[in-house]
């Protein structure tokens, strides 16, 4: 087990923990949960052994493999099949080995580490990988795309596609749903529902949360509280003991309200001097329950413009792409105020397509997309993020579009978990979450219509996540969505569009239908994938090299067999010879019985390792005929 006791640990010389204690039992799937800066991702890197803290212990099984994701890897020219096989360096090294044995002709060499090879999964290994990656969005096409060439969201898939690939007793993952669609989530949520080791993670989905966790850990104030079950199980308990400690926190205020109004009456009564001073005492001994805080950082709207067209939005007959590229076809719809659309499909379906058509970044190719008059579009979109102005404060960005005195952009930006500092810092010292806020806040000065949201929820912690879900409830416009949150879809989202081999239909199931669907077509997809050619082309020599390999060390081993057996039939007629026992003397008497002992044993051994060798073939012969 994962165990933290008495944890002390500074950060800019700020206390970040203060007698943390936790435990985290073998096989359990454990999910941290906070508000930012509570020290989340500190917790992960002092389980790593890449920071130390100030005081404490930490008990960290030392024979228990550790796999662990990371953010941020370097562009890499290896294909993006070799990348996340790479998560495998036990079955890499044993491809090197075996590389490097055939190359030296080291027969034995080569023939241990096939057979370490196939023990250890070998000729599953790519289409472990291939499963991975189609899992999490990839497609056939992708496996020989270099890991640089894919865009800042798809490379972090590829790290975690990695770190799935890697043996491990258990995972330490950080925000492994962002930047991953409604279908990879879901697929995610299998694979590790599936997993037989010992998860922690940080996430702010709280669905995701809800179906993966048996327990989640709480930090706040410095210390940790663990609460079983999921996030709604969370909830339900914090709720419960917020109550407790403010109830403790009332009984505490009245009994020193009762022990001061005791001094103040008596405190000039030189008969009751004594009795004063032990009250006095008995004050100054009193603590605080530290109630729990619970206030919502953000308290945020999207207002409504003066008036609404009816409708707002309309598709006449629409086919949208890019260039000669027709990603959707004759597409005809209308959106009115206070429509909740939620758009599915899979990964390349047309989604995001489909919402820069509605924000008018492209125009379609064919038909009409119509904005009414009065209708203009709020679009969140991620890459909105990297086009902040870098050297430009919060506050500089919303005074540059807007008229607000100082005080009112400040409370704005308050409403949006800017406070302090902060809205003076630049843009490019801000979190990924944070970036986030400030392009929903600049998008709700414009008083939108309408939003078009492409996964507006990646990097916002939970608390923003809900103050969005009630924002987006409360707000008089319509909204359009893509979004992996299940729990922002379920909450905002009145009807679901279907985008599939490239048409638009709505949707009459729920998203609990939908992931019964992708469950099922994806299992077939997986299950019937094909290898690509230059992994084909690898795996094929590998059992070429194998069945050769094999075949010449077992003509060695009876050759070998052959010879010392007839060897030890010779000892055996000398020693069988009366007369041999007449002219030996004791010494090269033994030592014919210590050579015919020795050749006997080696004779066992290789006969062993033949049927080792025989049986490891045939039980190769059979695979291949499967």
């Amino acid at each position: 087990m994962l165990q933290f006791s008495d944890i002390y640990f500074k950060y800019d010389d700020q206390p970040l923990f203060s007698g943390l204690s936790l435990t985290i039992h073998a096989g359990h799937k454990a999910c941290i949960v906070g508000r930012n800066g509570v020290g989340k991702s500190t917790l992960f890197e002092l389980l790593l052994g890449n920071l130390i803290p100030d005081d404490g212990d930490i008990r960290n099984p030392k024979d228990w493999r550790v796999a662990t994701l990371r953010q941020n890897i370097a562009p890499s020219e290896r294909s993006a099949l070799d990348f996340v096989m790479d998560g495998d360096a036990i079955l890499r090294n044993l491809e090197r080995t075996i590389e490097r044995a055939t190359k030296s002709a080291d027969d034995s060499k080569l023939v241990a580490s096939l057979s370490a090879y196939e023990d250890q999964g070998g000729y599953r290994y790519t289409q472990r990988a291939e499963t991975i990656l189609q899992g999490l969005g990839f497609t056939s096409k992708d496996f020989d795309k270099p890991h640089r060439d894919f865009s800042g969201g798809w490379r972090i898939r590829l790290n975690l596609a990695q770190t799935l690939m890697v043996p491990s007793d258990y995972l330490l993952l950080d925000e492994p749903t962002n930047h991953l669609d409604l279908e990879a989530v879901s697929w995610l949520y299998r694979w590790l529902f599936k997993y037989e080791g010992t998860v922690v993670l940080i996430a702010h989905d709280r669905e995701f949360i809800d179906r993966i966790a048996t327990e989640v850990i709480h930090l706040d104030q410095g210390v940790a509280r663990t609460y079983s079950g999921g996030y709604s199980a969370f909830e339900k308990q914090r709720a419960a003991l917020l109550l407790e400690q403010e109830t403790l926190l009332q009984r505490q205020e009245k009994e020193r309200a009762r022990i001061q109004k005791f001094v103040d009456r008596f405190r000039a009564k030189a008969s009751k001097a004594k009795q004063v001073q032990s009250r006095i005492k008995l004050l100054e001994k009193m603590t605080y329950t530290a109630v729990l805080r619970d206030e919502a950082p953000y308290k945020f709207t999207f207002s409504s413009p003066a008036r609404f067209d009816q409708p707002m939005v309309s598709f006449q007959a629409s086919s949208i792409g890019y260039g000669d590229e027709t990603v959707i076809r004759d597409f005809t719809q209308r959106i009115y105020p206070k429509d909740r659309i939620g758009i599915l499909g899979i990964n390349g379906a047309g989604k995001t397509t489909l919402l820069k058509a509605i924000a008018k970044e492209i125009d379609p190719l064919h038909g009409v997309v119509e904005l009414s008059t009065h209708t203009t579009v709020g679009y969140f979109a991620q890459h909105q993020l990297e086009v902040l102005e870098a050297t430009s404060s919060a506050y500089k960005h919303i005074e540059e579009s807007t008229e607000l005195s100082a005080q009112s952009i400040r409370n704005f930006l308050g409403a949006w978990g800017f406070s302090g500092s902060t809205i003076f810092r630049p843009v490019s010292q801000l979190s990924g979450g944070e970036k986030a806020r400030l392009v929903l806040a600049k998008l709700a000065l414009r008083r939108p219509a309408i939003l078009v949201l492409d996964e507006p929820t990646n990097h916002l912690d939970l608390e923003m996540r809900n103050a969005l879900a009630s924002a987006l409830d409360n707000f008089e416009g319509a909204v359009v969505l893509v979004a992996h949150d299940q729990h922002l879809l379920r909450q905002c989202v009145n009807d679901f569009w279907l985008i599939r081999d490239g048409t638009i239909s709505v949707y009459r199931g729920d998203l609990d239908d939908y992931e019964a669907m992708l469950n099922h077509t994806g299992d077939v997809q997986v299950s019937k994938s094909s290898f690509n050619s230059r992994a084909k082309r690898r795996q094929r020599a590998l059992l070429r090299e194998r069945k050769r390999v094999f075949a010449r060390e077992l003509s060695r081993i009876e050759s070998s067999i052959e010879e010392i057996s007839g060897e030890v039939q010779s000892l055996t007629d000398r020693l069988q010879d009366p007369s041999t026992l007449k002219h030996l003397d004791r010494n090269e008497l033994n030592s014919l019985l210590a050579r015919h002992s020795n050749l006997t044993q080696e004779s066992a051994r290789l006969e062993a390792q033949w049927y080792s060798l025989t049986e490891s073939m045939d039980r190769f012969s059979g695979d291949r005929s499967q």
